[in-house]
């Protein structure tokens, strides 16, 4: 089985009897040598002597807020406030699996949105550890990357946000190619079925374009099964997930916004309030969830479907919150699967 995501360190971690991903020293100090972690040249003595210590030798010792006090830099007491905290969130739960329900169902306002990617990411990659296919994980990338939407030669296409931006800049230091080539997002390889498996080597470039296509499409189908793999190993439910043109009931029992934009616009529906053509356009996909066993679900909702809405922003950007699919559906009990 080809190999992916590799920068997400799933190599670096354990795993229990259940398949679920346990913390190990070696993922903790890699996390540590991120480059938005280690602390800058001119950082104080402090803070040079407290990373040098937990990347070093000692990972786990407890790290008290009157050592991160004694940083000069506010900034960098804010940050090391931030990671601390998190750190032993992951310490104290008996999996990755298991705190990242616990900052999905509620308490995940003081965790930046930058860990809980990261950890989206390597939970998600032990969640699609056996699949094959380019288009699945493609999609899957938007569990934990925000991606810009363009349209081109009238088919909608998501480009990851970072890596756009950088090519964006590079078009405007040469004015001739910024006056002559077309969008941007043209100038990255679209994957298709002549480039895919070229996505296991650079799967951590995060530089291939999704086509989403037509609501049969390889790319609506992948976020589709990527979607029932995330709920089925963090929530050991199970359940079938297929791309709609529209949703069919004037009634909904129930919905999920993908994003928060889609969750605005899906509460604007669900009060009846009607929406303008801008803010129609900014829907991009829409899935019809069922439930494969009606025990999992509230009586209230019963074998009716759920509705999943994603959006894009005014500014065509696509930030998927994959936490609401576990926080948000209508289970009858919430009993996590670690």
């Amino acid at each position: 089985m080809k190999d992916f995501w590799i920068s997400c360190g799933h190599h670096l971690l354990d795993r229990d009897e259940a398949g679920r991903l346990t913390v190990t020293d070696a993922f903790l100090k890699a996390y540590l040598a991120r480059p938005e972690l280690v602390p800058p040249q001119e950082a104080c003595e402090t803070e040079l002597r407290l990373h040098h210590e937990l990347l070093m030798h000692h990972p786990r010792r407890p790290v008290g807020p009157d050592e991160i006090a004694a940083i000069s830099d506010a900034d960098a007491r804010e940050n090391w406030t931030f990671m601390i905290a998190f750190r032993d969130r992951l310490l104290a739960a008996p999996s990755l699996e298991a705190a990242y329900l616990q900052l999905a169902r509620g308490s995940a306002a003081d965790t930046p949105p930058l860990f809980m990617n990261q950890l989206a990411q390597v939970v998600l990659r032990n969640a699609l550890d056996a699949e094959a296919d380019p288009a699945v994980l493609r999609a899957a990338e938007l569990f934990y990357r925000p991606q810009r939407a363009s349209f081109h030669e009238g088919t909608l296409l998501l480009a990851d946000a970072e890596t756009i931006e950088v090519h964006e800049q590079n078009r405007h230091s040469s004015p001739l190619l910024n006056m002559l080539g077309g969008p941007a997002v043209t100038e990255l390889e679209i994957l298709d079925e002549e480039n895919a498996s070229a996505y296991f080597d650079r799967s951590d470039a995060f530089d291939m374009v999704l086509r989403l296509g037509p609501v049969d499409s390889p790319a609506r189908r992948g976020l589709a099964a990527a979607m029932e793999a995330w709920i089925r190993h963090l929530l050991a439910v199970k359940v079938r997930i297929e791309s709609v043109e529209r949703i069919e009931e004037e009634n909904w029992a129930w919905f999920v916004g993908l994003d928060a934009e889609a969750t605005r616009i899906g509460n604007a529906l669900w009060r009846g309030d009607g929406l303008d053509a801008e803010t129609a356009e900014r829907i991009v996909a829409l899935f019809r969830l069922d439930f494969s066993d009606a025990g999992d679900v509230r009586l209230d909702v019963g074998a009716q479907p759920v509705w999943l809405i994603m959006a894009m922003t005014p500014d065509r950007m696509i930030r998927m919150k994959p936490q609401n699919l576990v926080a948000g559906l209508p289970l009858r009990a919430t009993a996590p699967a670690s």
